[in-house]
Formats: structure tokens, sequence, C-alpha cells
């Protein structure tokens, strides 16, 4: 049974197409370990039960009759508990919506339908989204498969622990400053958070307009760029979202990425890090270039800003959406959540739009840097999953908070919007998961792609799996 709820999207699919394996009888499969596993990691905070398993016994009749969608008719999948789901609760990982039932699905949720994709269930995450470690005060935190005493990182916890651990074949998560790529490097598994605009946030509820992304986790590149192809594309209910076609991702998957400039910084992203981390993606990074890429090092001052914009932004923008409700009902939030947001109140106009004039600084920055490499190889993390008791860590031989460690390498996509991936390298000494993370020009999500692809068939070992 192992090999099967381990298996990837890519491999299940031919044997659903076949009818060599029963939608069905998997989802009854995923269901049946969720209830079991999941006991131990929370990572799901609704199970759709029922609705899975209606969803499985009509993806099962219309293949039976040769209406086959593509490769996501009959897999089982679940969502970020941000994404609006037509009649069932929607919570947002609070107290503040633990009632609330949307009256449409959001625009992602419809494409995963339409591909005939299951809907296993609503995944936990740190509350409104605002936060990194997945500690939630009203849903319980969900715990990393790898070493349940740790924290699976935030603010999609639930999405990168069920991904991890069998109980989904993927999951979507959203992005404001790491928190796709966060929780895919502290689990060992790929996470992509898109161009800013790529694909809909329309049914998601927010955290920052301005930073949020909507992008799949999975256990494979290719599976990344399988649900990407089901999600990616303009929506005119989103006005952020670019009318432009969306290419074929899975053929970018064979692309020859000899040649391709690999930038490694000189500053900011291997600053402080965990000397385990920084060995595995320098490997990693090497590892490009035996396979033909030209590696090319590159400063970026602009960098060291970073922090403040994306600190500054959040606050402000979450305050903002959050304010008329904090007023009434500021006791249903939890602590940490409820205390960043007040504090979010207090930032300043001036604050606001020099924050805004550093973003740009960075976008006009990372322009001249593309024009000289073709990506960009840094760690995600600075360090592996730590204890839930670890606030700090030390780094190098300085105390550093793990909350801002956990976006301090992610926020430089987020503000400028570029796309940015997350893939296992490996393992530290304690068998915790290690992750690269490949940054890009806008809308070149299949450069990312190949490169991770190239990547993960070379380095392709034996697999290991979580604990449970």
């Amino acid at each position: 049974m192992k090999a099967l709820y381990y298996k990837t999207i890519s491999q299940l699919a031919p044997k659903l197409e076949k009818q060599e394996l029963s939608p069905v009888e998997v989802t009854r499969m995923m269901l049946e370990r969720i209830e079991v596993v999941d006991e131990q990691l929370n990572s799901y905070i609704t199970v759709m039960k029922e609705v899975a398993l209606a969803q499985a016994k009509q993806a099962e009749r219309e293949i039976a009759k040769g209406h086959y969608r593509g490769r996501l008719h009959g897999v089982p999948i679940a969502l970020k508990d941000l994404l609006n789901t037509k009649g069932i609760r929607t919570t947002a990982g609070s107290q503040v919506l633990a009632e609330h039932i949307p009256n449409e699905d959001a625009t992602v949720v419809t494409k995963l339908r339409e591909a005939g994709a299951i809907l296993l269930g609503k995944l936990n995450m740190h509350e409104f989204a605002f936060g990194v470690t997945n500690k939630n005060d009203y849903f319980g935190k969900t715990r990393n498969p790898w070493d349940v005493e740790r924290t699976p990182g935030g603010s999609s916890g639930g999405s990168g622990a069920a991904v991890a651990a069998g109980l989904a074949f993927a999951a979507l998560g959203s992005d404001t400053g790491g928190s796709i790529r966060t929780p895919s490097a502290l689990n060992g598994i790929y996470g992509l958070k898109p161009t800013f605009g790529r694909v809909s946030k329309y049914g998601a509820i927010p955290l920052a307009w301005s930073l949020d992304h909507i992008g799949p986790m999975t256990r494979s590149v290719e599976d990344l760029a399988i649900v990407l192809q089901s999600i990616a594309g303009f929506d005119k209910n989103d006005p952020t979202t670019v009318n432009r076609i969306v290419p074929d991702y899975e053929s970018s998957l064979n692309m020859n990425i000899s040649g391709l400039r690999v930038g490694v910084p000189t500053n900011y992203f291997f600053d402080f890090i965990e000397d385990e981390v920084a060995l595995s993606v320098k490997v990693a990074i090497n590892q490009l270039e035996k396979l033909g890429a030209t590696l090319v090092e590159v400063t970026i001052p602009e960098l060291e800003l970073s922090e403040y914009s994306e600190l500054v932004t959040i606050q402000s923008e979450a305050a903002a959406y959050h304010y008329d409700t904090l007023q009434g009902k500021s006791h249903l939030y939890g602590n940490d959540v409820r205390t960043t947001l007040q504090a979010g109140q207090l930032v300043t106009a001036v604050q606001y739009v020099k924050a805004q004039q550093v973003r740009r600084l960075l976008q006009e920055a990372l322009v001249r840097v593309f024009k000289e490499i073709d990506v960009i190889a840094a760690p995600t993390v600075s360090m592996v999953a730590p204890k839930w008791k670890e606030s700090f860590k030390m780094i190098q031989g300085e105390s550093k908070a793990v909350a801002a460690e956990f976006v301090r390498f992610a926020a430089p996509a987020n503000l400028t919007g570029i796309p940015s991936l997350s893939v296992p390298t490996g393992f530290s000494s304690e068998r915790l998961p290690i992750g690269m993370q490949l940054m890009g020009r806008p809308f070149e999500e299949s450069t990312l792609l190949a490169i991770a692809a190239a990547f993960e068939n070379e380095v392709h070992t034996k697999k290991q799996y979580p604990i449970i």
C-alpha cells in the first residue's frame, strides 16, 4: 500500500486512464490513510469524505465511457483552507471564519474540478496565512512528518505535511512571504510560487493583495507541471491575472539546460545559514554545472532591503483587510495573529510608500541581473525544520528569529512577483529535508521546471519517506 499512496501523479494517472486502478478504490485508500495518520499530523481541517467519494464515482464512470479529461482525472488532491469551496466551510485557519460557507468556488478550485481531480479536503494553515510555523491556536498545530516534534513551516504547513506523508497526491498552497516554498523545503517536497498574475487568486482569502500567489506542492517536478497546467491562465474575475498564452509546461521538462546561466548570489542568500544547508545547496548548484549549466556569481546589494519592504507591505495590507473585523471580533483571533495585525495598524503611510520604493529598486535590480543570467539558485530556507520550542536558533554565532529566517530568502520573489521553485536537495545529519530555491524571469516557469527536472533526474536515488 505504501507504494501506492506515495506514487506521483505521473505514475498514478496512466493506471487510472487504463482502468488498472479505480478512482474510487484510490480515494477510499487515501481517506482511510488520512483517518489513521492525520491523528499524528493534524494536516487537515476538513475532510470532504462524501464529496470526494461522489467525485471519484463520477470520474470512474467517465473514464469507463472513454471520457478521460487528462492527467488529474480521478487523482485525489487537497486544498489549503483559504481557497473557497462552494457549500463547504472555508476557515482560513481561524475561529473568525469557523462557520464560513462560501457560495462559490475559488477559480483554481473550479479549474481542478473541470480537470476531474478528486478533492479530499481542506488543509490546516497558520491563521489567515499570517505566520510561518503552522502553530494554529484554534485548529491545533500541524506537525512535520519527518519529526513530529518539529514545525512543518507555514503558512501552507498542512499542504506540505499532507503531500510529504502521502495524505494527498498534490496540494495547493498560497505564498505571500514563502508560504509554499518554506514548507516544501522543510517537508522534502517540490513547491512552486508562479509569477504574479499567472494563477488567479479569485476566491482565495487574502493576506496581502500585492504579494499573494497560489501554487502547487507535489512530490515530483512533473507533478508541478501537471497541476500548474490546470490552474494557470487569465481570469476575468481577477484583475491581477495576465492575459497571455499558457505554455505546455510538461513539454518543457525535456528542455536541454546546457548553456543556461545560473546566478549564484555572493551576498544575502548564503549569509547566516546553517552549515549543512549551505553545503547541500552548494553541492546541488555544482550538480547543475555538471549538467551543462554555466555558473555566474552575482551580487545584488538591494536584497538587503527585502525584509523591511516585505514586513511593512504585509503588515499594512493585512491590517487593512482585517480592520473592520478586528474592531468587533478581535477576541476570535489567535494571540500571535491579533498582535501582528494590530501592529500593522501602526504602520504609517510614509513607511508604506518607502517600502514600495524599496520594492521598485529591487525589481529594477533583478531586471538588470536577469540580463546576464537565466535563473538564480540559492537556499530556500537558512535552516532545517526547528523544534516547536525553538523560536530562535544560533546560526554562525548569532541568535536568529525562526519566523524572520523562514521569510528572509523567500521575500525577494514575492516583492518582485518573479517565479520561484523549491527543490529538495537532500537531508541533514538528523534526516531533515533541505531545499534549493530557483528564481527566474517573469512567466518563465518553464525554465525553472526544466532545471528542476534535470536535477531531479540526475540525482535520483532510493526514495526516502517520512517516519509516519
